[in-house]
């Protein structure tokens, strides 16, 4: 399928009024506060959970279970949302943060809208985090919920109909998680991948490094930060499990890309979409006008738009 992406998308007409409202004020907000990079991780994180964050902080679903698996750095947990029909399968969640930030428990609205819409439940893996867990401690954990899931999923989720999926860090690590599902266990277990907002190139693709100050969720400073928290020294950013866009991508599922044109990683989703098809997969990429780094997880219609694009994608790649 021909990667078409049409340049109107990114004219500042484009953008409607809704979003454009939606970032100035995080903009407006961010610049309000304190740096937070003058704090730690660890409180950046707690604050996130208390509601004091630019997130939206939704009620936790009464549906939502909780699991331990093993790992090699101690139990991995697993957070699990399954559909209100019968499930048929499971699609593997990993969460956004920058592998700095964020947790499992945080987006049961989003995996009750996944599973219901696709007949899939959701597991999401709370995978361990930097500057606490470097490289390779996140996508370890990853790639044991991943060999997991493809031997619980049968008995546990109603089928073995797998798919996998996450946002900006979350997007990096199932790209990871698959090559290396499929260079050293020879398995490839999903049908597809939802792979949204992705960070894919550590090194930064110009959109990232030319971005500026600017906070609109991110800015490439924090960027650059996330990086430096999650790769130790004398790792290569450069090495295909590090930025997945150098790694040999062949033999994997179809996938959808999605990003916003306001987001510093917008060429992160059009360059690893292009190297998708060029390794002979199928990818599709939905490019939303204005929308900043992960605008989904914020109420508004560009969301809207976003959210049914992708559990419809879901669902017709599963069946």
């Amino acid at each position: 399928m021909p990667l078409a992406i049409d340049p109107a998308l990114f004219a500042d007409r484009a953008i409607s009024a809704e979003t454009l409202a939606l970032n100035r004020h995080i903009v407006d907000t961010f610049a309000g506060w304190p740096d937070p990079w003058a704090f730690p991780p660890s409180v950046i994180r707690e604050a996130r959970k208390q509601g004091r964050g630019i997130f939206p902080i939704r009620p936790a679903s009464p549906r939502a279970e909780s699991l331990d698996i093993p790992g090699l750095r101690g139990p991995i947990n697993l957070r699990i949302v399954k559909p209100l029909q019968p499930s048929r399968g499971a699609l593997l969640h990993l969460h956004f943060g920058g592998w700095t930030l964020g947790s499992n428990d945080m987006h049961d609205w989003f995996f009750e809208r996944i599973a219901d819409a696709t007949g899939l439940s959701v597991v999401s893996v709370d995978y361990k985090l930097a500057p606490e867990f470097p490289y390779p401690a996140g996508p370890d954990d990853c790639e044991a919920a991943a060999l997991w899931l493809t031997r619980e999923a049968g008995a546990r989720f109603g089928g073995t109909v797998l798919a996998i999926g996450g946002e900006s860090a979350g997007a990096h690590l199932a790209v990871v998680t698959m090559v290396r599902l499929r260079e050293r266990h020879g398995l490839a277990p999903f049908r597809t991948a939802a792979l949204t907002a992705g960070s894919f190139d550590l090194t930064m693709t110009p959109s990232a490094a030319n971005w500026g100050a600017e906070k609109l969720i991110l800015n490439t400073r924090d960027i650059q930060n996330f990086a430096r928290c999650y790769v130790p020294a004398g790792v290569a950013l450069t090495d295909p499990d590090v930025s997945p866009i150098y790694a040999d991508l062949r033999g994997l599922p179809p996938a959808l890309f999605s990003v916003g044109t306001r987001d510093p990683l917008v060429d992160d989703s059009m360059f690893m979409a292009g190297r998708w098809i060029a390794a002979g997969n199928r990818a599709e990429i939905a490019i939303y006008p204005g929308g900043c780094h992960v605008f989904h997880m914020f109420d508004g219609a560009l969301s809207e738009t976003c959210l049914t694009r992708l559990t419809d994608f879901l669902a017709t790649m599963t069946t």
